[in-house]
């Protein structure tokens, strides 16, 4: 069941918001269907279920410092292909990454 709100997305709204920052909420885009990953509990499996399930782009995140916000970090396969995304396909140039919770 989907939630109603998203509170990883209610909190990067007021950290932008009070900073005077842009949120971009569309710099990743899932392009590939994959399993729970809550499913897969051997790292080099969920790596496996990630490849190729996100793309960048280039054109808003090239030289740029960016901020990704998660709402939960478990094993760090998710967060590990997406910065991986940006900074290779979307030339960022560097990436931060904010967690609200940890497994």
């Amino acid at each position: 069941m989907a939630r109603k709100t998203q509170p990883v997305l209610s909190i990067a709204t007021a950290i932008a918001e009070r900073l005077h920052i842009p949120l971009c909420t569309d710099r990743i885009v899932k392009v590939k269907q994959t399993p729970q990953l809550k499913d897969i509990t051997e790292y080099d499996k969920r790596m496996e279920a990630l490849k190729d399930a996100f793309t960048v782009s280039p054109e808003s995140t090239t030289g740029r410092s960016l901020l990704l916000f998660d709402d939960l970090y478990g094993s760090g396969a998710t967060v590990r292909r997406i910065v991986g995304g940006l900074k290779n396909l979307g030339n960022a140039k560097a990436v931060y990454l904010l967690t609200l919770t940890a497994k």
